[in-house]
């Protein structure tokens, strides 16, 4: 696969040399999409989002849609129920299947589609690496006030930190373990099961990926993006399948089991057609903006914020599941120069519920702020001291994003610097 910038004009990871923002949300043009991450390694170049002429980036687009009257929702909703009427007179427990976390855009997808569209929903959880407290409160709510059955799947622990502390090391990506669960445990389930259609949340272009089909995982080939496939792995051997930045053969070599990493494989294509399962993005069929999801999650199951502010971000109510959370989106600022407080006021500017100004300032005061809060649960958790995990980080920084000056590293062109020139 392509990156989206001709190579001559790339740096480090494949990202643009010349660093801009989007002119309505400020996301930088230093955000990737996503990867297969079953063929990541640090050779990778990233498919970064695209912006148009105008400096609009793709998300930006694809949520303009929402409001501008053109989709008419009445119609989607029509098709989402035309769906469910095809599959809510199935014989068996579960007639669909929702993956989640007990965050809100799980309880809402899952509560809706029981309680509004009379599915009979089997939900399922991929363990995060560390649930903090508030997180795992949230997860109980989620089963016995909205009232769910749940499996939730605890990988081995051992293979777990070894796979989070390589992906660190060799791709500064901590969190590829739990992405790579978080994707793959569903459809086995749904197969286990004998679930015929699973429901995902937004449209991955929502986010600004590049994607031909908005409705559902794509079969192979027949997309842009590799990471929103039916299958990543293709043709490719156990052995040589890409996880934590290195083929499966090194972990063996390293005194592993090979089978201690299948639960972190995708389900085979062959088996997901002979089952006929489907998947569907919820997003595509009913309008969705975060922060309603957010009060309807506090109305349905009493979903909980957090105590105080997430480090890094201003918001309280956000990924916060896992203590290893914000320190992927920590290393994220790293890498590519954006942090969670610009990830997410970003999304608040499309959904309008912030001003770009207001954006602006938030990225200002939080971006890339360290997570203090799980610092000693995490260096513990990847056998890291602060100053090794620094010294790591430290080896990731993209010339062309950074820049030490006085023993302190500094962005070379934060965004309301970019816009002062602009």
């Amino acid at each position: 696969m392509m990156n989206n910038q001709n190579k001559k004009n790339t740096g480090r990871f494949g990202l643009p040399l010349e660093i801009k923002y989007c002119s309505k949300c400020n996301i930088s043009n230093q955000r990737p999409t996503t990867t297969n991450e079953y063929k990541h390694s640090k050779n990778t170049s990233q498919v970064t989002i695209e912006f148009d002429e105008n400096n609009v980036c793709w998300a930006c687009k694809v949520n303009a849609k929402k409001w501008d009257g053109n989709i008419d929702w009445k119609e989607r909703e029509k098709e989402l129920v035309e769906i469910c009427n095809k599959y809510r007179n199935l014989p068996g427990q579960y007639n669909c299947l929702v993956g989640g976390s007990g965050g809100k855009d799980s309880v809402y997808q899952s509560h809706i589609l029981k309680y509004k569209y009379g599915m009979r929903p089997l939900t399922v959880t991929w363990s995060p690496h560390m649930y903090t407290e508030i997180g795992w409160r949230n997860f109980q709510s989620w089963i016995h006030k909205g009232g769910f059955d749940n499996y939730l799947f605890t990988t081995n622990g051992i293979v777990n930190r070894h796979l989070t502390k390589r992906s660190l090391i060799n791709l500064l990506h901590p969190f590829q373990p739990f992405i790579l669960g978080q994707k793959a445990w569903p459809t086995k389930m749904a197969y286990m099961f004998d679930i015929p259609i699973i429901f995902y949340g937004e449209s991955p272009s929502e986010n600004g990926v590049k994607i031909n089909n908005e409705k559902t995982f794509s079969k192979t080939g027949e997309d842009i993006h590799e990471g929103f496939v039916d299958d990543p792995i293709g043709a490719t051997k156990i052995e040589d399948i890409m996880l934590g930045g290195e083929p499966i053969a090194s972990h063996v070599d390293q005194g592993y089991d090979i089978n201690e990493f299948k639960s972190y494989l995708p389900l085979e294509p062959e088996k997901i057609r002979e089952k006929k399962i489907e998947t569907h993005y919820l997003g595509y069929y009913l309008k969705w903006i975060p922060q309603e999801n957010f009060y309807y999650a506090v109305d349905k199951t009493g979903f909980e914020t957090a105590p105080e502010r997430i480090d890094g971000t201003y918001q309280k109510h956000v990924s916060m599941d896992d203590k290893a959370d914000n320190f992927h989106f920590y290393t994220y600022y790293i890498k590519f120069g954006m942090g969670r407080a610009m990830t997410e006021s970003a999304s608040d500017i499309r959904n309008g519920l912030i001003t770009k100004e207001e954006g602006l300032g938030l990225i200002k005061q939080f971006d890339g702020g360290f997570p203090k809060k799980y610092e000693k649960d995490f260096l513990e958790y990847i056998s890291m001291s602060r100053e090794e995990f620094d010294e790591l980080c430290d080896k990731f920084r993209p010339e062309h994003i950074w820049e030490k000056k006085s023993n302190r590293w500094e962005h070379k062109l934060p965004p309301w610097e970019y816009f002062e020139k602009n």
